[in-house]
C-alpha cells in the first residue's frame, strides 16, 4: 500500500505561471496496487465510485445521488484532454491539522501524454466530506498549452421537489445568495471580479434537494481566481470547481490545482458552510475574538445623508440612547474626499478639535462613537492621488480599477505604502479623535482585481487579491491596539461576503439588503461562516420590508440597527425618501423601543444558532432557531400562515410556549408533541422554556 502519503508540503520546486501552481511531485516510496478496473472510496457516509476511465458516481448513505460523469478534467484548446485511464490506487491512514482520516491516491494517464494524480482524504471528524488534491504532470516530450481544468464536478440528480443553491460569488445586481434552481439556471460563480468593483466571495457552492445536498469549494488559505459554476441540466443540477488560467506546462512539470473539498450532506447550505469554517480555522483562517461591544445596538447618522449637520446628530443622540441603542455612527460626509480623508472645514472649522468634540459629545450622551470610512478608494483630483499615484491598482493595460458609487479608483492593498497610509489613518481616528469603532464601507472592499502596477513589484499580479485579507487584518489589529473593545465593521455593500476578510472584522452587517429575505438568509450564512454566536447586524431596519421589520433581525439572532431621524428628515435628500421618510414618529418610537428592549433582554446573538434544524429553502414556513441558556427561541416567517408548525430540537420533558413578542401564552409542547397550531402574517416568534425552569 502506501509508506509515504503525499502532502502539499511534499510538492517540490513550486512556480507560479499565469496564476496556477506548477510543481514537480515527490511520490516517495509508494507501493501501488495493480491497475484496477475501478475503485470504490468511502467513509461510510459519502461513497465515490471511479471506473477504469476515471468516471465517477457519488452515493450518500448507500443511495446513488449523481449520474456517472468525468469529475476531473484538463483542458487544452478549451477541450478536455482525452480519456484518463486508471493506473493504480493506494490507501493509507493519515493524521494532520484536520485530525485523523484515510487517504486514497489514484494515478491515471491520458495516452502517456499527461498523468493525473488524485489524492482524496476522508476525515474522521467530518463524515461525508472528502478533501481533494489533484495534479497533472506532463509526461510527454513537448510543452502542453493548458487552457483550463475542473475538479469534483458532478450532476446531482433531479428530485420532484426541485433544488436550491447557495453561491458565494459577488455580482453588481446584488442578487440573493440563496436561489431556487429554476429551468435555465446557469451561474458561473467566479471568485474574481464580476464588475469593476464587485468581486471576491466565499469559495463554496452548494446545491441541495429536500433529501440530500452537495457542496464544493476550495480550502486554500487565500483567494484564488476560480469559478464554482452551478447550472440546471435536463435531469440534474451540475456543480463543480473550475479554472481557466492558461499555463504552458513544460515536459516533466506538474500543474497542481487548488486544495479542494466535496461534501454530501442533509439540509440546506448551513452544514457545509459550518464544516468549511471549521476546516479553515484548522488551517489558520478564522475570525478574530469578538469583544462585548460588538453586540451593541446601532444608530447611524446616514438618515441625514452626506449633508448632515452636527446639530442634527447631537439632537438625535438622546432619542437613540433612550431607545436602547448603544452605538452612534458618523457616516459618509465628514471628509473632504475619498482618499484624502481630511476633515470637511464647513463642518469642522477647527479641524481635529472639532472632531474630538464630536466623540466627547457622543460619549457624554452615554453612547459609543463609530466612524464611517471607505478604505482603498481614492477620488480623482485628491492630494493623495497627485502625490501617491504609485498606490493605484492597475490592470494589464495600465488602467485603474473603478469604484462606481464614488467615481473613485482602487488602491492596491498588497502595496506596503497603501497599508502604512491606512494604518496611520486608523491610529488618528482611534487615538487622536477618540472613536471606538470603524464602519468600513463599499462594494470594492470585498475583492480586487490582479494588479499589474510595475511600481509594486508583485511576484504575481494575483498578489493584490490574495493579500487583501492581510490588509484588513492590519486595519483590525491597529484598531484593537488602540482600543481592545474596538468594533471593526466591514460592509461590502451587496457583495457575497469574502470569507478571507473575516480575519479583519468582528462585526458584519446585512450590507445593504434588498429585502427582509436577504437579511435572514445572510444571517443564517454568517452564523455558519463566523460561528453560531456571530455578531451580525440586520443593517438599517429602514432597508427591510416595510422599513420596520425588526422581527427578521430579532428572530435570526441579529443586532438591531437603524438610521432614523428626529425630529425631522434632512431637508435636501440625495435620493427620494420613502413614504413617511425616516422620522421617528411616536408610533415608531413605541414599537422600536419594545424591539430593542426585547433584544437587550434576551441577547439572542450570544446564543447558539441552530442552523441544522430547519431548511431555509424547503421548510414552510421559513424557520430559524436559537438556544440561549436552555431556552429555545423560534422564528417563523411567511406572508400568511395558518396551520401546524414544527418545533424541532426540543429536549426531554415539557416546554411552556409563549409568543416571543407579546408574551401571550401559546400552550405547551414536547419532543413527542412538537407541533403548534398557528395563524400569523409575516412573522411569529415562539419562546420555548423547559417547565423545570419555570414559565418564560
Amino acid at each position: 500500500m502506501s509508506s509515504s502519503p503525499v502532502t502539499r508540503r511534499s510538492m517540490l520546486a513550486r512556480l507560479m505561471i499565469g496564476g496556477a501552481a506548477v510543481a514537480l511531485p515527490d511520490w516517495g516510496g509508494t507501493v501501488w496496487a495493480a491497475a484496477p478496473s475501478g475503485v470504490r472510496l468511502t467513509d461510510g457516509t459519502l461513497t465515490i465510485d471511479y471506473d477504469r476511465a476515471m468516471r465517477a458516481q457519488l452515493s450518500f448513505g448507500g443511495k446513488s445521488i449523481t449520474t456517472r460523469g468525468t469529475p476531473e478534467a484538463l483542458f487544452v484548446s478549451d477541450r478536455p484532454l482525452g480519456t484518463f485511464l486508471l493506473l493504480d490506487h493506494a490507501e493509507a491512514p493519515v493524521s494532520g491539522v484536520h485530525g485523523k482520516g484515510r487517504q486514497h491516491r489514484l494515478r491515471a494517464t491520458a495516452g502517456g501524454q499527461v498523468e493525473q494524480g488524485t489524492a482524496i482524504t476522508f476525515l474522521d471528524a467530518y463524515p461525508g466530506l472528502a478533501l481533494y488534491e489533484v495534479s497533472y504532470r506532463n509526461t510527454g516530450t513537448a510543452p502542453l498549452a493548458v487552457s483550463g481544468w475542473r475538479v469534483a464536478t458532478h450532476d446531482l440528480r433531479a428530485h420532484r421537489g426541485g433544488a436550491w443553491t447557495f453561491a458565494g460569488a459577488s455580482y453588481p445586481d446584488r442578487r440573493d445568495w440563496i436561489q431556487k434552481v429554476a429551468p435555465g439556471f446557469d451561474q458561473r460563480n467566479f471568485m474574481g471580479m464580476n464588475a469593476s468593483d464587485y468581486g471576491g466571495g466565499t469559495p463554496v457552492a452548494v446545491v441541495w434537494r429536500r433529501d440530500v445536498g452537495l457542496a464544493i469549494g476550495h480550502v486554500e488559505t487565500s483567494p484564488r481566481q476560480v469559478a464554482l459554476p452551478v447550472s440546471m441540466q435536463p435531469d440534474a443540477t451540475r456543480l463543480g470547481l473550475s479554472g481557466d488560467q492558461t499555463v504552458l506546462l513544460a515536459p516533466g512539470a506538474t500543474l497542481t490545482l487548488p486544495f479542494s473539498f466535496l461534501m454530501a450532506h442533509e439540509g440546506d447550505h448551513f452544514r457545509p458552510l459550518d464544516a468549511y469554517r471549521r476546516l479553515m480555522a484548522e488551517r489558520g483562517v478564522a475570525a478574530p475574538s469578538i469583544p462585548e461591544s460588538s453586540y451593541g445596538p446601532i444608530w447611524c447618522a446616514w438618515g441625514y445623508e452626506r449633508n448632515f449637520t452636527l446639530d442634527q446628530v447631537y439632537g438625535t443622540l438622546p432619542k437613540a440612547k433612550a431607545l436602547g441603542f448603544e452605538w452612534a455612527v458618523l457616516d459618509d460626509g465628514w471628509q473632504t474626499a475619498e482618499g484624502d480623508w481630511k476633515l470637511n472645514p464647513a463642518k469642522f472649522p477647527r479641524g481635529d478639535k472639532d472632531m474630538r468634540a464630536v466623540t466627547d459629545r457622543i460619549k457624554a450622551d452615554g453612547m459609543r462613537p463609530r466612524l464611517w470610512l471607505a478604505p482603498l478608494a481614492v477620488d480623482p483630483g485628491t492630494d493623495l492621488l497627485r502625490d501617491h499615484a504609485d498606490m493605484l491598482l492597475l490592470d494589464r493595460n495600465g488602467s485603474a480599477q473603478n469604484v462606481s458609487f464614488w467615481n473613485a479608483f482602487t488602491l492596491c492593498p498588497a502595496y506596503q505604502p497603501t497599508v502604512d497610509y491606512f494604518r496611520a489613518l486608523v491610529r488618528r481616528i482611534m487615538v487622536d479623535w477618540g472613536y471606538e469603532g470603524l464602519k468600513l464601507d463599499g462594494q470594492h472592499l470585498n475583492g480586487v482585481a490582479p494588479c499589474y502596477n510595475p511600481a509594486h513589484r508583485h511576484e504575481r499580479p494575483e498578489e493584490s487579491s490574495e493579500k487583501l485579507q492581510d490588509f484588513w487584518k492590519a486595519i483590525h489589529d491597529e484598531a484593537i491596539a488602540a482600543n481592545p473593545q474596538a468594533v471593526v465593521e466591514l460592509c461590502p455593500c451587496g457583495d457575497s461576503f469574502a470569507f478571507y476578510n473575516l480575519l479583519g472584522t468582528n462585526n458584519t452587517p446585512a450590507s445593504d439588503p434588498l429585502s427582509s429575505w436577504q437579511i435572514r438568509l445572510k444571517g443564517k450564512t454568517f452564523k455558519a461562516l463566523m460561528g453560531p454566536s456571530a455578531p451580525y447586524a440586520g443593517d438599517h431596519v429602514e432597508l427591510s420590508d416595510g422599513g420596520a421589520d425588526f422581527a427578521s433581525t430579532y428572530g435570526i439572532g441579529a443586532i438591531p440597527s437603524t438610521k432614523f431621524t428626529w425630529p425631522k428628515d434632512t431637508p435636501k435628500p440625495m435620493e427620494k425618501l420613502p413614504p413617511g421618510g425616516f422620522v421617528l414618529t411616536p408610533a415608531k418610537e413605541a414599537l422600536w423601543g419594545k424591539w430593542v428592549a426585547l433584544y437587550r433582554e434576551h441577547m439572542l446573538p450570544k446564543g447558539r444558532y441552530l442552523g441544522g434544524l430547519y431548511d431555509i429553502g424547503f421548510d414552510k414556513p421559513e424557520a430559524h432557531a436559537i438556544e440561549k441558556d436552555g431556552v429555545l427561541h423560534y422564528a417563523f416567517y411567511a406572508d400568511h400562515w395558518s396551520g401546524p408548525i414544527a418545533l424541532h430540537g426540543l429536549g426531554e420533558g415539557d416546554y411552556t410556549l409563549v409568543d416571543g413578542f407579546s408574551g401571550q401564552s401559546l400552550g405547551t409542547a414536547s419532543r413527542l408533541k412538537p407541533t403548534l397550531a398557528a395563524t400569523f402574517d409575516h412573522a411569529l416568534l415562539v419562546r420555548a422554556t423547559p417547565m423545570t425552569r419555570g414559565v418564560a
